[in-house]
C-alpha cells in the first residue's frame, strides 16, 4: 500500500515538477500586486493545470491526445507568466495533423507573427515518404525529416538548426529577416504540395451551388467577389448577396481559376477584378478595398508581394 501511494507521489510530482510550481507560485504572488488581472488569469491556468494533472495521475493510462492537452495547458501557463519572453527558436510540424496541417500551422503562425517580437522560430516538418512534397521541401530550402522517424536523420536535422540559431546569436550577425522566412513558406505554398498527377484536372467551376433549406441558389462565379472560410463552411459573397456553401476553402480553391481569384489571406480568396485598391499603411500591412461592397480586405504578409505597382 505504502509502496503504491510512494509511486503515485513520484509520478504526480514527476507531473507537476515542483521548481516550476514554486517559481510559478512566487511570480503569483508578486503579481497580485502589480497587475491583478494578470494574476487573476495565471490563478485560473493554475487551477486548470494542477486539476488536470491531479485527474491524469489517477489513471493507469490514458491517449496521448491527453498528453498534448497537458502540454497546451503548461505553455499557456507559462505564456501568462513569462509574457513576450516566452518565445519558440524551432518547431517540428507534422505535415498530416489533425484539424490543422503542419502547414497551415506554420501559415497561421506567419501570418501573426508581430513586427516586433523575436526572430520567426526555424521550422523542420515531417512527413511520410512522397516524392513531390519533398520536392517542395527542397525547392524551398526547408528542412524536413521523414517518417519513421530516423535518430540518426533527427540528429542531423537537429544540429543544422542549433547552428542557425548560433550563427543568429553571433555578436556581430545581422538580424534575421521575416522577409526570407515568409519566402521559404511562398516557394513552399506555390509549389503548393502536390498530389501524384491522376485524372486531368476538371474545368473550374462557372456555377456556385448555394443550397439553403429546400432551395439550390445558383450563383454565377463571375457575380462571386470573394470567398471567406467560415468554421466549417465558406461564405460567398457577391454585390447583393452573400451564401454559405459547406466546403472548405482548399477543396473550393481547387476547383476556382487561380488566375481571376487570387488568395489574400488564409481564409480569403478574392476575385481579382472586384479589388479597387489595395492601401498600405505606415506599417506595411496592406487593405484592399472593393468595387460593389462597403468591407475591406485584410492581405496577410503571405500574400501581400502579390500587390506591386506596375
Amino acid at each position: 500500500m505504502r509502496s503504491a501511494a510512494e509511486n503515485q507521489l513520484r509520478l504526480l510530482e514527476s507531473q507537476l515538477e515542483p521548481h516550476m510550481l514554486f517559481n510559478t507560485l512566487g511570480n503569483l504572488r508578486v503579481m497580485i500586486g502589480q497587475d491583478p488581472q494578470r494574476a487573476q488569469e495565471m490563478l485560473n491556468q493554475v487551477i486548470s493545470f494542477l486539476r488536470a494533472t491531479l485527474q491524469a495521475s489517477r489513471s493507469g493510462s490514458h491517449p496521448l491526445s491527453c498528453e498534448f492537452d497537458r502540454i497546451a495547458d503548461y505553455l499557456a501557463l507559462m505564456q501568462v507568466r513569462m509574457g513576450a519572453r516566452l518565445q519558440v527558436d524551432m518547431l517540428f510540424l507534422d505535415i498530416r495533423m489533425p484539424g490543422m496541417s503542419g502547414l497551415e500551422a506554420a501559415q497561421t503562425l506567419a501570418e501573426d507573427w508581430p513586427d516586433s517580437a523575436k526572430p520567426f522560430p526555424l521550422i523542420a516538418f515531417v512527413t511520410a515518404y512522397d516524392k513531390y512534397a519533398l520536392h517542395a521541401f527542397e525547392h524551398a530550402a526547408v528542412d524536413y525529416v521523414l517518417k519513421p522517424v530516423q535518430a540518426d536523420r533527427l540528429a542531423k536535422t537537429c544540429a543544422r538548426l542549433q547552428a542557425t540559431l548560433q550563427q543568429r546569436a553571433a555578436p556581430h550577425a545581422a538580424p534575421p529577416s521575416l522577409d526570407a522566412a515568409m519566402d521559404q513558406l511562398r516557394a513552399l505554398l506555390g509549389v503548393g504540395m502536390p498530389a501524384p498527377p491522376a485524372a486531368p484536372a476538371a474545368s473550374p467551376l462557372q456555377v456556385i451551388q448555394a443550397s439553403a433549406g429546400n432551395t439550390i441558389t445558383m450563383v454565377p462565379i463571375d457575380e462571386v467577389l470573394y470567398f471567406e472560410a467560415a468554421d466549417k463552411y465558406v461564405r460567398v459573397v457577391t454585390a447583393q448577396r452573400e451564401h454559405l456553401i459547406r466546403m472548405s476553402l482548399r477543396e473550393l480553391q481547387m476547383r476556382i481559376d487561380p488566375a481571376c481569384f487570387w488568395q489574400v489571406h488564409r481564409s480569403t480568396i478574392v476575385r481579382c477584378t472586384a479589388i479597387a485598391s489595395a492601401l498600405r499603411d505606415d506599417s506595411g500591412k496592406l487593405t484592399l478595398t472593393l468595387r460593389d461592397r462597403p468591407e475591406k480586405l485584410g492581405v496577410s504578409r503571405l500574400y501581400a508581394d502579390a500587390f506591386k505597382g506596375m
